[in-house]
This record gives structure tokens, sequence and C-alpha cells, in this order.
């Protein structure tokens, strides 16, 4: 028996259904409308900036022409929407639609004298480079980067407020030299303002060039303009690079040393993920719980720490799909292919899972509680990371004439690997050795928790 489906349509990506709150930002520039809007703009600004320039005969338009004409994008809505719908239905080209859109709403406001200038010695990919240059610029500039920066500010208090919570390191899984919970989140907020700044100054380039980067129509229908300084600063003009030198394509370069930057940042955000998780597991961060919220479906007592898993796995999404993304953006066959077309429109998609992973990181992070008894007691049960201070203290005691031992770090090794030492029996140690007695003290006064270098410092 066939199954038949009978529901109404319903989203396929989860983006666009179950997490749409959480990414809704995105799509005001990384949908299919956002960069029908966003070409929009590039064709109308063109139009300005032709006219502008009384090319061809033209007069420059009023004031008041140019306001008209830039409402075409500024209030673009559900009305351009359709209509570009049901016109690209018919011309099957998404640019030609926009194209026809533009003549359609030039005629309306009565400048069919310039209809003939709408796209005017373009190539579709001229308005695409410039269009997907805008709304990746505006998106990364207003919704991502936003987003980044709650969760590294939130990280930065957290540093300041633990800076002297002394912890036991754990190195390859191990009980290690302690450090104090504020300097290790101040470690990933420092690693991440460092690609930001990266991201930041992105140069997002377009091209205006014609159908092979050779401006041959524009020369054909006026070979004395300079093509290439008007192209410049119409493309500047929009606050993008420009790349002057470029086959039919812009070559996707930037884009390609963007989504490397994000996925590097999404790299550095799943090891905060995957630290917090085993923070929590073993006790050091308790969750606070959410009233009415259900934390395990049979087991009553759970709370998940399900933010973070969920962020986890957010970012292996995204960080596949802008690997994706560079793999094939940087490659296009001889001047043209057609590979990046479909590539593009999965932008949106990865900065719509790395945004929801942010999104679950913040929501986290503003949920735990660091338990600083639990901290206590587990560096209270291991005493031996002091091996490390005891063997070091001795070496500088050999070195400045003070003790004849040989070989410290045997000695020490001797007295703790495999074995669990207490601070009675670490005491005992060094009050037995051969050092100058300021040595000796500073030894017997050191714990575990005291026993932190400048970790403090260093997180604030």
């Amino acid at each position: 028996m066939t199954f038949q489906p009978s529901l109404p349509p319903q989203p396929l990506s989860p983006l666009d259904g179950r997490y749409r709150g959480a990414v809704t930002g995105l799509a005001d520039f990384l949908s299919e409308a956002g960069l029908n809007r966003a070409r929009v703009e590039v064709e109308v600004e063109w139009l300005i900036a032709l006219t502008d320039r009384s090319l061809f005969e033209t007069s420059p338009l009023s004031d008041a022409d140019k306001e008209r004409l830039r409402a075409l994008y500024r209030d673009f809505g559900q009305a351009e929407i359709d209509w570009l719908a049901e016109k690209e239905a018919v011309t099957q080209h998404d640019v030609k639609a926009v194209e026809y859109l533009v003549r359609d709403r030039l005629s309306t406001l009565g400048l069919d004298a310039i209809a003939e200038l709408t796209h005017f010695a373009c190539t579709s990919e001229d308005i695409n480079s410039a269009s997907y240059a805008l709304t990746v610029k505006r998106a990364v500039e207003e919704v991502w980067l936003p987003a980044l920066d709650t969760v590294i500010a939130k990280l930065r208090e957290l540093a300041v407020e633990h800076a002297d919570a002394a912890m036991l390191s754990r190195t390859h899984g191990q009980p290690a030299t302690p450090s104090t919970m504020g300097k290790e989140l101040a470690v990933f907020a420092w690693r991440l303002e460092r690609v930001r700044a990266q991201i930041a100054g992105t140069d997002y380039l377009a091209k205006f060039s014609g159908a092979t980067g050779t401006w041959s129509a524009h020369l054909s229908a006026d070979p004395d303009a300079d093509w290439p300084t008007i192209a410049r600063e119409y493309i500047e003009g929009l606050g993008l690079g420009f790349n002057i030198l470029t086959t039919q394509i812009e070559s996707h370069d930037w884009q390609v040393e963007l989504y490397d930057r994000v996925r590097h940042a999404g790299g550095i955000l799943h090891n905060l993920a995957t630290d917090i998780w085993t923070y929590i597991s073993l006790g050091y961060f308790a969750q606070i719980p959410v009233a009415g919220a259900t934390g395990s479906s049979t087991m009553p007592h759970k709370v998940n720490p399900i933010r973070f898993e969920n962020a986890e796995a957010n970012l292996e999404i995204s960080g596949a799909l802008f690997a994706s993304l560079g793999q094939t953006l940087v490659t296009s066959r001889l001047q043209r292919d057609l590979t990046d077309s479909t590539t593009q429109r999965n932008i949106g998609v990865a900065f719509g899972h790395s945004l929801l992973a942010l999104d679950n990181l913040r929501r986290g992070l503003n949920a735990i509680s660091l338990s600083r008894d639990v901290l206590l007691a587990d560096l209270d049960g291991n005493w031996e990371v002091l091996a490390e201070a005891i063997q070091t203290v001795i070496r500088a005691e050999v070195v400045a004439g003070r003790s004849t031992i040989t070989d410290p770090y045997a000695l020490l090794k001797e007295l703790t690997r495999g074995h669990r030492v207490g601070a009675a029996e670490l005491a005992a140690f060094v009050e037995g050795l051969e050092i100058g007695d300021a040595a000796k003290q500073r030894l017997l006064a050191l714990t575990p928790a005291t026993y932190t270098g400048i970790a403090e410092r260093l997180a604030r």
C-alpha cells in the first residue's frame, strides 16, 4: 500500500520551520527576495550613475525622480516578489525578470525616456556580483557579527567574574597544572576576537565589466568614456570593493576567504561548546533550570546541556557548508560556468546554521552557574599536580648551589606517578628535601588552589 501524504505545504529546512525565529534576521538579506531586492538596487543605482554623468546625452535626474526610483528597492515587498515570480516563470531567467520589473516601474513613473539604460551593457553577473556582495556584507555586519559579539561579550564577562576561580586543568584528560575558569574562558574570547577582526576586515568585491570582463559593449556604445573608472566609482559608491580584472564572473575569492574565516570562528565556537559540555559533566558548571522545561523525557533529575549540543551540531553543519562553498566557488571553467549559481543560493543556509549555533551558545552561557565548591574539592583531591612546582624549584636550587639532588624529575615521578598523594605526604616529602629554607617554605605554603600562576591577571 502506497502512503499518500496529506499535509499542507511545509518548510523542508528546519531553518524555515522549527528554528525560524532564531535566524529570521538573515532572511532580509540572504533569501531569494533579499537577493532580488539587492538586484533592483544595483539596477536602479546604475541608471542613476549613468544619467548623473549625462552619458548618451541624458540629463541628470532630479532629486525627486531619484528618490522615486530608489523607492523601488527601499519599498520592495510582496507585490514585487509576486511580480518577479510570475515574470521569471516566463523568462526562465531571474536577472532578466528583475530588468523587466525595473523597466515596468520606469514606465509607471513616467521615465520611459531612460528605459533603455536599464541593465545597460551589463551581463547578469555584473548585477549578481554586486548584489551578492551587498547582501552578504549586510548579513554579516548587521546580523551575524552582532550575534558573535554577544557571545564574545558574555565570555569576557564570565572570564572576569571567574578570574580567580582556581580549577584543576586536564591536559590529555589527566589532572594537570591548575588554572582558573576565568582564564580558560578568556582564551576563547581572545581567539574569537582575533578571527572576528579578520572577518570584519573583509573586502567585499564586485565586478562591472560586461560579458567577459573587457568592457567591449561599453566601448562600442561610447569609445571615449573611461568605463573602468565609471565602473569603479559606481561600485565603490555602493560601499563595495572593485575587482577590475575578471572573466564574466567576479572570481569569488573574497567569498572563499570570508567563508573560511567564518568556518574558523565556528571551529573555535565548537571547541567552546564541547569544553563547556565537559565542564558541566564534571560538575564544574550547574545548569539553571528553566521553569516548566523538561530536562529528560524519562529521568526527572536531569537538565541536559542541549544548548551546547545543538550549537555543536549546527556548527558542524555550517562548517561543512562553508567548506563546500569555498571549494566550489574558487573554480569556474574558462570564462564562466553555472556551478556558482545554485551554490551561492546556499550562503544563507550556511550562515543560518552558524547563527543558530550562536543563539544556542548565547542562551547556554546565560544559563550556567559556576560550582566553586566542586572546583575546590577537585583540586584538593589532586595534590600530585604540585610535583611540577617541586621539581622545578629543586632544579633552580641545584643551579643556585643550594642543593646536590640529581634528576629531580625522576625523583618526583617515583613519588607521584600512579599514586594518589595528599597534602601530608607532599609536606613530608618537601620537609626532607635538600634545598634552601626560603624555597622550602614557598613549597610548603603552596596548594593546588594557589598554584595558578598569573591566570587571574590574564583573565582580567
